[in-house]
């Protein structure tokens, strides 16, 4: 059966083929008859044709219109309603949590936790990942909000008082500080709905050097920065916030110079909460197998923390800072502030980039236990569509969640319903109960934030594996830390890929040669210095490179086989003139004559 284009082919020759001869001369009117009703045929066919590409590319477009249809109700519905209940429960508080990271005020993180997710239930391809707010691109975006919109721009000049809050415009600010994140957001989903999908740089350039060394060590730099940037909430101090180099020292440095204002009320409620997660956490991996769900710990201490906050009036009598005003009720869209595009395009594409290399890895991860495949261009372009379209929405840039994706997964979760769920959840909130939150201590979101990086502290443990491993991947590793500690996130990510393409060189100019053995009895070939099993086969040497010849190696690669095979080479040698003698001997004796 011919295929799609292949038809068309064939379908346009046919028509060449009857245009041509129905110009011929002597054409009678029962020929001229039957040409136009072969034309019609051939017109009718290639509307279907069109039809059937035109179905294929919108199920392509829209992978929800090829499952949805066959959607096994009894079979799927309850795991799936479970799955987006508990995934919604955890989602509500870090999309709080995470509007802090951000520099927007703590709605814009529930927006932001609806809209994305509510889009990619139509457009993604992955069952099993949960998307919306996640910790290191909030960060970013936060970064960059405070480095176009500092506390400096918005000093209130005939302010009094000691407090730090008081000499700021704090609701011009973070007017500002939304504009900026809605920008970025707008700008990083066009990136990833047209330059990395249609330009050169697509999946393939993203997953070569995005490796996952060099991923793992930017993201545990950036848990370092998330931290730091928590300590000032966790202590209840006031402190300014930086961005860009050598930031996180700043920030540390800020925090200790005030850690004597240290507001105990703050601390003590903050640090219960760190203890109270922490505790949950272990329980939930522990006894993963025997909970029918994880405990929501998340919700818990944001229910309790809120009525503790409320019931003693902590914001009055302890000055505790607490989440403040959650308005009611969805935005309107509107339009971005173009005027900030061309100050944010360098942190737009860095923000694309890690966006879709955290998304499309864990959607792999998902997709091959539970034995299906996602494609990597339809997650570029339903992450890019999900940041563009909620930027309207006034949200934030949004990727999966290891946190959030494992709670969807573990609780049975099977399609995107539940993630559909979740995000009618969390819209509820936002739309009826949402003023119950305002009295949230926000050293409790900072508590909720910390505790959910412990996984990605836990990525130190890749140090001494790499170095038995490979010392290459080790530094890549450290090179992706140190840089995106010291210089930002987004110049880190930078000097991170700048070493990961020059390890590369290097190890096309010093390939790893040897010299192979055969294994007796199999069918393998190995080196003969690294196994004692290999043998060589007498008289023959089989030199093995790991690179392909090309002139910047070339010179190495012949010096290399000489050196290899320099033995066999003397051997050769001496065979040679032996045998040369021998011939010169018969030659000259008298019996050849």
């Amino acid at each position: 059966m011919r295929g799609a284009e292949e038809e068309e082919v064939f379908i346009q020759k046919q028509r060449c083929a009857l245009e041509a001869y129905s110009e011929q001369p002597g054409m009678t009117p029962e020929k001229l008859c039957l040409w136009r009703l072969l034309k019609i045929c051939l017109v009718l066919n290639i509307h279907r044709c069109s039809s059937e590409k035109a179905k294929a590319a919108a199920l392509s477009f829209m992978p929800i219109l090829s499952w949805l249809p066959s959607y096994p109700v009894k079979k799927y519905l309850f795991s799936d309603v479970v799955s987006g209940l508990s995934t919604g429960v955890v989602q509500l508080p870090q999309g709080l949590a995470y509007a802090m990271l951000a520099a927007v005020p703590p709605v814009y993180g529930l927006y932001s936790s609806f809209y994305p997710v509510l889009l990619y239930t139509f457009f993604g391809t992955s069952r099993h990942i949960s998307v919306g707010t996640f910790a290191v691109i909030s960060l970013m975006i936060g970064g960059v909000a405070v480095r176009e919109a500092p506390d400096s721009m918005f000093m209130n000049i005939n302010a009094t008082g000691s407090n730090a809050s008081d000499a700021i415009n704090v609701e011009l600010r973070d007017k500002s500080r939304v504009q900026v994140a809605v920008m970025v957001t707008t700008l990083a989903g066009l990136i990833q709905v047209t330059c990395l999908n249609h330009c050169l740089l697509r999946f393939g350039f993203v997953a070569i050097y995005l490796t996952e060394p060099l991923v793992r060590g930017f993201t545990t730099a950036a848990s370092m920065h998330v931290v730091i940037s928590q300590l000032k909430y966790l202590l209840g101090v006031e402190t300014q916030r930086y961005s860009g180099f050598l930031s996180a020292i700043y920030s540390v440095k800020a925090v200790l110079s005030r850690i004597t204002s240290t507001n105990i009320a703050t601390f003590l409620l903050g640090l219960g909460c760190i203890i109270f997660l922490y505790v949950i956490k272990v329980l939930n991996e522990r006894f993963k197998k025997k909970l029918p769900i994880p405990i929501p710990g998340e919700i818990i201490v944001v229910i309790v923390s809120t009525g503790i906050s409320y019931g003693l009036s902590l914001s009055k009598e302890y000055k505790v800072h607490v989440v403040g005003n959650i308005p009611t009720g969805l935005r309107p869209p509107a339009a971005p502030n173009i005027s900030l595009l061309p100050n944010l395009v360098t942190d737009s594409f860095a923000i694309a980039i890690v966006g879709f290399s955290m998304d499309v890895s864990l959607a792999k991860i998902f997709a091959l236990k539970h034995g299906y495949s996602v494609d990597g261009n339809q997650e570029l372009i339903a992450l890019g569509l999900c940041n563009f379209i909620s930027s309207f929405f006034q949200t934030f840039a949004v990727t999966c969640s290891m946190s959030r994706s494992l709670v969807q997964e573990s609780t049975g979760g099977k399609t995107q319903i539940a993630g559909l769920l979740a995000s009618l959840l969390v819209l509820v909130v936002v739309v009826a109960v949402g003023f119950v939150f305002e009295p949230l201590p926000q050293t409790a979101l900072a508590a909720i934030i910390m505790v959910n990086l412990i996984g990605m502290f836990k990525q130190f443990r890749d140090i001494p594996s790499l170095w038995r491993t490979s010392k290459i991947e080790l530094a890549i590793w450290v090179i992706a830390f140190i840089a995106s500690v010291l210089l930002g996130l987004d110049y880190g990510l930078l000097v991170a890929v700048t070493f990961a393409i020059l390890t590369v060189i290097y190890r096309t100019q010093s390939p790893k040669t040897s010299i192979l053995g055969h294994v007796a009895n199999t069918g393998l070939y190995c080196d003969v210095d690294e196994y004692e099993e290999a043998a060589e086969y007498e008289g023959i040497k089989i030199f093995h490179s790991n690179s392909s010849v090309y002139f910047a190696n070339s010179d190495l690669y012949v010096n290399s086989l000489k050196e290899k095979v320099a033995v066999c080479l003397s051997v050769w040698k001496q065979t040679e003139t032996l045998l040369w003698g021998k011939c010169v001997k018969h030659l000259l004796s008298p019996d050849s004559v």
